[in-house]
């Protein structure tokens, strides 16, 4: 068959949940036996977010290809139980360098390069891309942004035309809204969507649905006006009232029977009978009372949640899986070098450290390994969080402080972190690090090997720095073993402590693999033993 495509765009405001509401349109067509893929449309200049903060951005996710994209794939992975590539999340800055690279070449035949039509029909091709690489028949196909933005015109131009180059009976078009509740008289107002509509069809795209977002109940009056004001046939206005549980977002929408309005329109049939087993009885586990455990996240940009979007997931699918609440227990390293922030990694059951960069909040997180070891406390390494772990290790081992890894200081005294060799000469900043799925042998007799239950694993990377093999046997004799380590012996991937009940970090990043359908083992053994440290 064709391929379908299903855009959706933003209006209103930002952030209203487009992500997630593409992410669990992929799930209901894929229960109804659907071959789905996802793209994410960026209009900013940067190529991807790698260099951008947390801060600004929330988490870069990285892809099995090493792509460094936007969190929202990984909302498309989990809700979708896929594994997407590089052409997933295409920026304008892409599309630009890709554009200009073609000029330079010649390949315009000396042509004045204009935004219509050659940035319009780079961005077609990239959106093409996906279902040629991934075997997709249905694309679904999110724009970063509001509508009005000007750096998003492009993009929605692009998908103007797609509607005239493959037909309606292939495309379709969502538009994802905000309707405010005035405070004042307690009402909730349609005319921002119906403002955010009217741009949007003044730029030639008319919405096929409306998913109007609110955090009150919407009535059927307002459905209707919404269908009147807005030309959107009234089975097609969508009211979505935001969810207490995340994964109860696919279950509310299948309630909607969007899916079954989207294949009609799509001229599709479904192929088989959606089973929500699972997702009631996920939804269910989360909404019975359970023991909680107190986990604590030291992180360096804490302020801001999404900056850990995945490790906090990956923390939930484990806990799910075995029963308990997890509390994360949110813990600045920076208030932990000033004496603050102590009290709450005191009270906490486990403790995770998840990646960054740079110097600002190390010594407060090699403090939490340092609590985690002296204490028996199951202790999460992810990334940087493994490389604190080895770096308090050894300080303790060879009572020094003179300890430390080249990123934080060039002249330690004895360097147990150093730059990768194959990063030393390189003048790029952005997407040079090593990135993407790597192998990794697991040695026998390990907490690592008891979790994963194999001997060879893959998993997703993003650093520049690793451990320094001179180092091995000084601190494997102190007690600290290397339980994973690439194929060639050369690089040490997981370290873990012999006399812990769990105390592991891996250079690698677990929390990118990790499904609600399918916990991560790692995450799943950590939790394990935090909550029999609790029942202990």
């Amino acid at each position: 068959m064709n391929t379908k495509y299903i855009f959706l765009t933003g209006g209103v405001v930002s952030s209203v949940g487009k992500g997630v509401t593409a992410a669990a349109i992929g799930r209901l067509l894929k229960e109804r036996g659907f071959e789905v893929s996802i793209q994410k449309l960026d209009p900013y200049i940067n190529v991807d977010p790698g260099t951008m903060s947390p801060y600004q951005h929330g988490e870069v996710y990285v892809l099995d290809d090493g792509a460094e994209t936007d969190l929202d794939l990984g909302h498309y992975e989990r809700f979708v139980d896929i594994s997407l590539n590089k052409v997933c999340n295409v920026t304008t800055g892409q599309v630009y360098a890709e554009v200009i690279s073609n000029e330079r070449r010649g390949d315009y035949l000396g042509g004045t390069i204009q935004v219509i039509p050659h940035i319009t029909n780079e961005i077609k091709r990239r959106i093409r891309m996906v279902a040629k690489t991934t075997g997709a028949e249905i694309v679904l196909v999110e724009v970063g942004g509001t509508v009005g933005d000007i750096e998003g015109l492009p993009f929605l131009e692009a998908l103007r035309q797609m509607r005239g180059d493959l037909g309606k009976k292939n495309t379709f078009y969502i538009h994802v809204t905000w309707m405010p509740r005035i405070g004042a008289t307690g009402e909730l107002k349609t005319k921002p969507t119906q403002h955010s509509v009217r741009e949007l069809r003044s730029i030639g795209i008319t919405p096929d649905m409306i998913i109007a977002r609110s955090d009150y109940p919407v009535d059927g009056e307002l459905r209707d006006k919404i269908a009147l004001f807005c030309d959107v046939d009234r089975r097609a206005v969508v009211t979505m009232v935001t969810a207490e549980l995340l994964y109860e977002i696919p279950l509310l929408l299948e309630e909607t029977r969007i899916a079954g309005y989207l294949l009609e329109r799509l001229k599709l049939k479904p192929r088989q009978k959606p089973a929500w087993d699972f997702w009631e009885q996920l939804v269910d586990t989360m909404r019975e009372e359970k023991p909680r455990v107190k986990i604590a996240l030291v992180g360096k940009y804490v302020e801001l949640h999404d900056a850990y979007m995945s490790v906090r997931e990956a923390t939930r699918h484990a806990a799910l899986s075995l029963g308990v609440d997890d509390e994360i227990l949110w813990i600045h390293s920076s208030d932990l070098e000033k004496g603050r922030g102590v009290e709450l990694l005191r009270e906490a059951d486990g403790i995770i450290v998840p990646g960054g960069f740079g110097e600002r909040g190390i010594e407060g997180k090699i403090q939490a390994a340092r609590y985690a070891r002296e204490n028996k406390i199951p202790y999460l390494g992810l990334c940087l969080g493994m490389q604190v772990m080895v770096i308090e290790f050894a300080r303790h081992v060879l009572n020094t402080d003179e300890v430390n890894s080249t990123e934080f200081d060039p002249a330690t005294l004895h360097p147990v972190i150093d730059l990768m060799p194959d990063q030393r000469d390189l003048a790029d900043m952005g997407g040079t690090m090593r990135l993407g799925l790597y192998p990794c042998q697991i040695q026998p007799g390990s907490q690592a090997a008891e979790a994963y239950q194999c001997d060879s694993i893959n998993e997703r990377h993003r650093h520049r720095f690793e451990f320094k093999n001179a180092y091995r046997s000084v601190l494997r004799e102190a007690g600290m073993q290397f339980s994973g380590l690439s194929p060639d012996d050369r690089l040490v991937e997981i370290a873990e402590m012999d006399d812990h009940p769990f105390m592991l970090g891996t250079q690698f990043h677990p929390e990118f693999l990790s499904r609600p359908t399918r916990p991560h083992p790692l995450f799943v053994g950590f939790v394990k033993a935090v909550k029999e440290s609790v029942q202990r």
